[in-house]
């Protein structure tokens, strides 16, 4: 009797966790700077909350697009989460549209490190889905 009451309420213990922690819906406000909503998505995504950082680094995007800087920080990171959660199409389609950017004549003033970050993550992409049996693709 007594342990089937422990595991009722480890059980109930777990469940209530489970929907506290799955919370996704990130608290931004309107005058959150980009520095702040840069570093809560990497917080987010150092914590696997990958759903919640998609958020800020859209509301990062959406609010800075005529910040190039911005927009190329935000478009390299949904990419990259998208990498990460195995999403390699649409990880692949984000990585192409921001390689776009740098084929302009102002490529020089862009951040050079998200171009070389891009190609990297597309050659790891390559090189995932070339490993895979051709019955899994």
């Amino acid at each position: 009797m007594y342990t089937m009451t422990m595991k009722r309420l480890i059980f109930a213990l777990a469940v209530s966790f489970l929907i506290f922690s799955c919370n996704t819906t990130a608290n931004i406000t309107d005058d959150m700077s980009p520095a702040e909503l840069i570093q809560r998505g990497q917080e987010a995504t150092d914590r696997n909350r990958y759903s919640l950082a998609l958020q800020y680094y859209q509301v990062l995007n959406e609010r800075n697009r005529t910040n190039m800087d911005l927009v190329i920080t935000a478009e390299y990171h949904i990419a990259h989460i998208h990498y990460k959660q195995g999403k390699y199409d649409q990880a692949r389609e984000g990585l192409n549209a921001l390689l776009e950017y740098y084929n302009s004549p102002d490529q020089e003033l862009l951040p050079q490190h998200f171009k070389r970050l891009a190609q990297i993550v597309l050659e790891r992409i390559d090189e995932k889905e070339n490993r895979r049996p051709f019955s899994s693709r």
